[in-house]
């Protein structure tokens, strides 16, 4: 069976990780599931604890704040993968010690990373469902580093949207299709 990559976007509390949920859930019997959360304070925790609560017991997780591509692969025994979020993953490798000081360099590291993420996900040939945050259909934000965050989100979500045969945008809780098969369309590749 070919394999096939989904992406579920949308904003905050949208509705985006329990839809792609219930998509795992009905794409295959055992899933895995990626996680990039970082815990560093009890809110975090917090959101944390209702990811797991919502989870049945029998997926497997996998954490992966960094080097995302190896839990990718080390999950490609399972039907279907789940890997929550790309946005989370972005803000790991952007603030990660690795990260170049200059703010180019660190781009193209992050763009990279997620490059060889998703050729993983290929790798598996197995369905893969990552889930993003669209940040940046809101206010321009005030200080350089969230500018640099929010621009680098919007190239990481094209860069999963043209990988993608399937993208959702969950609004309200409710998904809108952008994309369904292998449809080719016209994207933009500079924000």
């Amino acid at each position: 069976m070919a394999g096939k990559i989904v992406l579920i976007t949308g904003g905050a509390r949208s509705g985006k990780s329990s839809f792609a949920e219930q998509y795992a859930a009905a794409a295959g019997e055992k899933i895995a599931y990626i996680a990039t959360a970082q815990i560093y304070d009890q809110e975090m925790e917090q959101r944390v604890a209702l990811h797991r609560r919502r989870r049945p017991a029998s997926w497997q997780t996998f954490e992966a704040p960094y080097r995302a591509e190896l839990a990718m692969a080390a999950a490609a025994a399972a039907d279907v993968i789940l890997f929550d979020c790309l946005t989370l993953y972005t803000s790991n490798l952007m603030l990660s010690p690795e990260a170049p000081t200059e703010v180019e360099a660190r781009q193209q590291y992050i763009l990279d990373a997620v490059e060889r993420l998703l050729q993983s996900a290929v790798t598996t040939q197995k369905t893969v469902i990552f889930v993003t945050n669209e940040v940046g259909m809101a206010i321009v934000p005030e200080n350089a580093l969230a500018r640099e965050y929010r621009d680098i989100a919007g190239w990481v979500n094209q860069k999963a949207a043209r990988y993608a045969g399937e993208v959702y945008l969950i609004v309200c809780g409710l998904p809108v299709t952008i994309k369904t098969g292998q449809q080719r369309g016209v994207t933009t590749n500079d924000g």
